[in-house]
Formats: structure tokens, C-alpha cells, sequence
């Protein structure tokens, strides 16, 4: 495969190399997490799940995904 197709990301501290024009919710997808428990933030910002398929990743970009834990 290309490397001009593909940037490098990090994901809650780990690298990632994924392709050009991959969205914030191809990469929800491609992690098999469940949207309705978790939080997403990109560049230190919580993003809005209704703009996940909008954003398009770049190169460097920083992702945390936090999943919610119930308790009492």
C-alpha cells in the first residue's frame, strides 16, 4: 500500500496508521466501539456524534475514546 494514503494517529496513546480521508466514524467502526457508551475527543475538544462521518482525520491528530462505566 501507498504511504501518501495513509496518516498517523494516535488513539488513546497508541499510534495508528490509517488512510486518507478516513473519518472519525470509520475509525469508531473500524475499533468495533459502541458509539452510545463512549465519549469521543479529538484534539483535546469532545466532538459532537452527530459530526463523527463529517470529520475527516490528519495526520498527527490526537483521539481519546472514553467509555462510560456505571456504578453506585
Amino acid at each position: 500500500m501507498n504511504k501518501k494514503n495513509k496518516i498517523k494517529i494516535v488513539v488513546n496513546g497508541k499510534r495508528l496508521t490509517v488512510n486518507l480521508k478516513f473519518s472519525l466514524e470509520n475509525l469508531i467502526e473500524k475499533l468495533k466501539t459502541p458509539i452510545n457508551k463512549v465519549a469521543v475527543e479529538l484534539n483535546e475538544e469532545i466532538v459532537d456524534k452527530k459530526k463523527l462521518k463529517k470529520i475527516i482525520l490528519k495526520n498527527k491528530d490526537k483521539i481519546e475514546i472514553v467509555h462510560f462505566i456505571g456504578g453506585g
